[in-house]
């Protein structure tokens, strides 16, 4: 075996068994594990942290896998990166699916207020997109209308 297949075999035990299931433009509840200290008896205390927002993006591959999400919190973006396969990520909770048209969302950096909390809902998308369509056939002029049928006058 080379190298590059022993670390990869190493990487792949280390891996979850299933990672959580979720995508770009997506809002999430990421449930971090984080470590406050040790305690009287000697037992480390330990709490589950929720920092939810909208996943802006994703990156890497196998260990190396992570994801950016994004809030406003008091008026400020914040942006954390975690570590897809993290040991410290306890679950992911998807929500509400949206359905960007790229695969960084780094333009929601620019809006201010509720839009940079805002990727399309993916049934609102759809609805939306089939709007549109109703909309351009309607606006198409009809094909060369038959001509109205005169009666005689007598």
């Amino acid at each position: 075996m080379n190298r590059g297949q022993i670390l990869r075999t190493i990487e792949t035990e280390q891996l979850k068994k299933e990672p959580p299931k979720f995508n770009i433009g997506d809002s999430v509840r990421v449930h971090t594990i984080v470590k406050e200290g040790v305690d009287k008896e000697g037992k480390s205390k330990e709490r589950i942290q929720i920092f939810s927002g909208i996943v802006i993006a994703r990156r890497g591959s196998l260990v190396n896998e992570n994801f950016t999400v994004r809030r406003i919190s008091y008026g400020e973006g914040v942006e954390r990166v975690f570590p897809l396969h993290s040991p410290r990520i306890a679950k992911v909770e998807v929500e509400r699916e949206g359905a960007p048209r790229r695969a960084k969302l780094y333009y929601l950096r620019d809006r201010k207020g509720k839009e940079a909390m805002y990727v399309k809902p993916k049934n609102r998308a759809l609805a939306s997109a089939e709007k549109k369509s109703k909309q351009k056939k309607a606006k198409q002029p009809a094909a060369a209308a038959p001509a109205a049928e005169e009666t005689p006058s007598a």
